[in-house]
């Protein structure tokens, strides 16, 4: 296979991950606070001589040894675009929507690895019960919401009425009195490109990943409106643009490869 050849059939593999990419935007865009992806490609063009310490890396090698050549283009890495989606009113108490673009909420969440703590701009919250007539404020998932003081939001059953101001602070009236009776977690968002999509419309700090990458917000910093939603942020016209010059950059190379295969067989009919 010629290095042509070689150039197209890395591209596609590499522009099918961008069609996946865009397809899980589009398929997202009626998702409360989704937030869309984007994706950034890299040249891939080097040669890499005598310079591999790691004798295990060189096992089913198809160059010969100690010698690396790429060509093609590679998918650098994908941005997190956290800009605010449209607000979406249901006049629900407990639906909230953070306004600051890189704001958000706090999620505790069990896993096969333990307990860890997901970030989301989805603010549908729900009331569960929990044992001794109490309730525990969760996601749309079940998941603990987070409050401000790093414990989970529990409220007792006798109240009134339930609702959420511009801090984030929980209201709940009793016999006629309105007190406070917790506040939401708020996170920013400092290097959104380093966080981990983890499904579910929520996102996770890698392991082993540096310091500085959700940093906290304080309580009079945070804005947000109660009784409204933020809608996703994609950009279907956008996207649907994305899509098709990504399917005709993969059919331009599929048919490089094909032209590329029928060149090398005339030159084998030539030759014999």
């Amino acid at each position: 296979m010629n290095r042509s050849m070689i150039q197209s059939a890395v591209t596609m593999g590499q522009l099918q991950k961008k069609l996946d990419l865009v397809g899980n935007n589009l398929s997202n865009s009626e998702t409360t606070g989704y937030k869309s992806r984007s994706a950034d490609f890299s040249s891939l063009l080097y040669q890499q001589i005598d310079n591999q310490s790691h004798s295990d890396a060189e096992v089913g090698r198809l160059t010969p040894e100690t010698i690396r050549i790429g060509a093609g283009a590679k998918l650098g890495h994908t941005n997190l675009d956290l800009t605010q989606g449209s607000l979406k009113n249901t006049g629900r108490e407990l639906d909230v929507a953070l306004l600051e673009d890189r704001h958000m909420f706090n999620l505790r969440v069990t896993t096969e690895q333990g307990e860890e703590v997901h970030f989301t701009r989805a603010g549908n919250f729900y009331l569960n019960p929990v044992d001794d007539g109490q309730l525990l404020l969760t996601d749309a998932k079940g998941h603990p919401v987070i409050g401000a003081d790093g414990e989970n939001i529990i409220l007792e059953d006798n109240f009134q009425a339930i609702n959420i101001d511009s801090n984030g602070r929980i209201l709940v009236t009793r016999d006629q009195n309105q007190v406070i009776e917790g506040t939401l977690e708020v996170s920013e968002a400092v290097r959104p490109r380093m966080l981990e999509s983890v499904g579910a419309n929520r996102f996770r700090i890698p392991d082993e990943a540096e310091d500085g990458i959700m940093g906290d917000v304080l309580t009079g910093d945070v804005n947000m409106q109660s009784k409204v939603l933020e809608t996703s942020n994609v950009d279907v016209a956008k996207q649907m643009t994305e899509m098709l010059m990504a399917q005709r950059a993969y059919q331009f190379n599929a048919k490089s490869i094909s032209t590329g295969d029928r060149m090398m067989g005339l030159v084998s009919q030539l030759r014999s």
